[in-house]
């Protein structure tokens, strides 16, 4: 079955794009989300006249990410957390926390736009990638150190 689709899915294809799916997959999932379209004349004219508001949103907010990334590059955060006798935390320092510590430095940074691979357990300095859009990444670091 042939969709347009009107978000970016992954696995599947970008926002606008023609795809043919497995027809379940449409009627079950895509269709009822209203994350695609069936493929006729009259939806392509319409999606083509989203798309262009679409890019023109697109170019706004990743010139504001990219704002914002000048802003958040060098900030370093620190977390203060229990740890035992070997440095090792009682707890873990997750992507939450870092929010929370930005959002006393006056950044409102989504928790889900930080990229941990695991929550970090251990004391010292790291570096962590934030991305902010699909093009646009920087760095912050974060210090957790020990509560007293």
């Amino acid at each position: 079955m042939e969709v347009i689709l009107r978000e970016d899915i992954d696995k599947v294809g970008v926002r606008g794009q023609i795809v043919k799916v497995a027809p379940g997959y449409a009627r079950n999932f895509l269709l009822p989300k209203r994350l695609a379209v069936e493929a006729t004349e009259s939806n392509k004219k319409i999606i083509e006249q989203e798309r262009h508001a679409h890019i023109r949103k697109e170019a706004k907010l990743q010139s504001e990410a990219q704002d914002l990334s000048k802003l958040l590059n060098g900030v370093s955060v620190t977390i203060s957390q229990k740890a035992g006798e070997a440095d090792q935390l009682f707890g873990s320092v997750t992507s939450k926390d870092i929010a929370d510590a930005l959002e006393k430095q006056n950044f409102t940074i989504d928790r889900r736009k930080i990229h941990l691979e695991e929550p970090i357990k251990q004391l010292g300095e790291f570096k962590v990638p934030v991305r902010l859009h699909k093009d646009v990444t920087c760095e912050i670091v974060v210090n957790v150190v020990k509560e007293e």
